[in-house]
């Protein structure tokens, strides 16, 4: 299976990385370093930021 191009901006990734708290072992290691775990948790805020923003603009 080959690689997927990334849909996060290196930025976002880096700001969700840094809210929880694993941006060290990134700096250390880079993306393929930390944990599955870790991955999966960022995925879940990347969908629950993107899931406010949604909300704000239906507000509106």
């Amino acid at each position: 299976m080959g690689r997927r191009r990334s849909i996060m901006s290196q930025q976002l990734k880096e700001e969700i990385a840094k809210e929880l708290g694993f941006y060290d072992v990134v700096q250390r290691e880079g993306w393929g370093g930390i944990r599955s775990r870790d991955a999966g948790n960022m995925v879940k805020r990347a969908i629950e930021m993107a899931e406010e923003q949604l909300a704000q603009r239906s507000k509106t």
